[in-house]
């Protein structure tokens, strides 16, 4: 049970960190969105063919592929991407502001622990117990909770004009080089 734990763990560590990366993307690319969505799509394109090739070869099953789970994959990679994708619109949306990943991430997060819940009962049929609905109500509390007490960075401030505030003016020294020999 220890792994498992620890590789939940580790998701939550990579995708909470996933909407402020983005948010650094974003603004590194003159607040266009879709060019770090670009980089996204190239990123899940080779993690995902270098971790399912490793995870075949530790496993040691063969590289034949049936049709349903094939078309099941593509199906959870689509809803991934869209989900990414919906993600950089949400964070694009914020007009006339930075990104604000404290915001849009715990609404991501806990409407997806709820969607999953919901979507495993109806399709498989399960009783579907009563509490449940408590802990999305309960996930809908916290949402709301961590959104509104995440600290948020100042907005960096312009550098000052040349020569404004300042005495006299500084040159840096460059590094000594060595002769080549």
């Amino acid at each position: 049970m220890k792994w498992p734990v620890i590789f939940a763990l580790l998701t939550g560590l990579f995708w909470g960190t996933y909407g402020p990366a983005l948010g650094f993307a974003r603004a590194a690319e003159g607040n266009n969105p879709f060019k770090p969505y670009l980089m996204i799509g190239l990123a899940y394109t080779l993690w995902a063919v270098i971790g399912g090739v490793a995870g075949i070869r530790y496993t040691h099953v063969d590289m034949s592929f049936s049709a349903t789970g094939s078309t099941w994959g593509f199906i959870a990679g689509s809803l991934g991407a869209f989900g990414a994708l919906t993600l950089t619109l949400a964070m694009f949306s914020f007009q006339g502001m930075k990104p604000r990943a404290d915001i849009v991430m715990p609404i991501v997060f806990g409407t997806a622990v709820s969607v999953s819940a919901i979507t495993s009962v109806i399709l498989t049929r399960a009783n579907f117990n009563p509490v449940l609905w408590a802990g999305i109500a309960g996930m809908a509390v916290c949402i709301v909770i961590v959104a509104y007490n995440t600290p948020h960075a100042a907005p960096h401030k312009p550098k000052p004009a040349a020569g404004a505030g300042e005495t006299h003016a500084t040159t840096p020294t460059p590094p000594a080089s060595t002769p080549a020999t």
